[in-house]
């Protein structure tokens, strides 16, 4: 659960708020890799789904910054017992993603162990679930988990939220699942995300950016999350697949960018981009290389989040 260190509130003159972002900055300067350190896998928790199976939840922290490998599914990316493929990522995002993925496993599962093994730059890291009562999680732990600061999973407005939801939208070949497109030519993707308006969006003023960094240079950098932003965004990225996929417009990052410039929720200066009319949001998607590729999206308000996926055919 996160910690998170109280500060009395309090407007920080222009200099002064300068100042404490390069306190903060210089404050965050860790033992940190651009490319060549390890992917740590993570298990999240697990949840009751209503036919009585069970959904174990698993994230990552890939600890470069600016690497993003393609680890395919196997001897250096798999589940075991059982089906190595799972559905797992084999693209990696920078930095801490948390919730990525969910592993259905059946109502007899018991006291078993699953086990996601993934191995890069020399390193093997295992992440084992189980249905242990410690890890049981519903939306409160989700939203304290990647929540933003001050939201408070016991406040109204935290209990009354419910996750966006997504939805493909167009003809009959642009709302499937399943595309098909040529390298180097764009992909049109629409998307309608509904949403409830919860958490309310915390705007980016020189308080609260104080308090957050603030907060910061006093929280081990290895915590959980803090100071996510509330607002509502839409995210796509690559989830599967050997090549580069360029998106248009550039999207939210979905991973913890705490940078001060970064366009993420984590980033102390970020505020939600506008809502598109109708809900809908249009992106275009660009492959260099054949095959075939799985696109992830997420839709999320701050607190919970939705995913939606399609699968790509690439030809020449």
């Amino acid at each position: 659960m996160p910690t998170i260190a109280k500060f009395n509130h309090r407007v920080f003159p222009a200099i002064g708020f300068m100042a404490i972002i390069l306190a903060a900055q210089g404050c965050f300067a860790q033992p940190t890799y651009r490319s060549g350190d390890e992917i740590q896998p993570g298990y999240e928790g697990w949840r009751e789904n209503s036919d009585g199976t069970f959904s174990f939840i698993f994230g990552y922290m890939n600890e470069n910054w600016e690497e993003q490998p393609d680890i395919l599914v196997g001897e250096n990316n798999f589940f075991s017992p059982g089906e190595a493929d799972r559905g797992q990522p084999t693209h990696f995002l920078p930095r801490r993603n948390r919730f990525t993925f969910e592993v259905v496993v059946p109502s007899n599962w018991g006291d078993r162990e699953l086990v996601w093994n993934v191995s890069h730059n020399g390193e093997a890291n295992r992440a084992y679930a189980t249905l242990a009562t410690d890890y049981m999680i519903d939306n409160m732990v989700i939203a304290s988990e990647t929540g933003s600061l001050g939201a408070g999973t016991s406040s109204p407005e935290s209990r009354a939220n419910v996750p966006p939801a997504i939805t493909l939208v167009g003809d009959s070949s642009n709302s499937t699942q399943v595309r098909n497109v040529r390298v180097g030519a764009a992909l049109i993707v629409v998307a309608r995300v509904d949403d409830d308006g919860l958490p309310k969006p915390r705007q980016a003023t020189e308080e609260n950016v104080a308090i957050d960094l603030k907060t910061r240079m006093l929280t081990p950098p290895r915590r959980t999350t803090v100071g996510k932003s509330n607002g509502l965004f839409l995210s796509w990225n690559k989830y599967r697949g050997q090549g580069n996929v360029v998106f248009n417009p550039p999207q939210v990052k979905s991973w913890e960018d705490t940078r001060t410039s970064a366009n993420s929720p984590w980033g102390p200066l970020w505020t939600p981009p506008p809502i598109p009319a109708d809900n809908l949001y249009e992106v275009t998607a660009t492959f260099d290389t054949p095959g075939t590729y799985v696109l992830w999206a997420r839709a999320d308000d701050g607190g919970l989040f939705h995913d939606q996926y399609i699968t790509v055919n690439v030809n020449p």
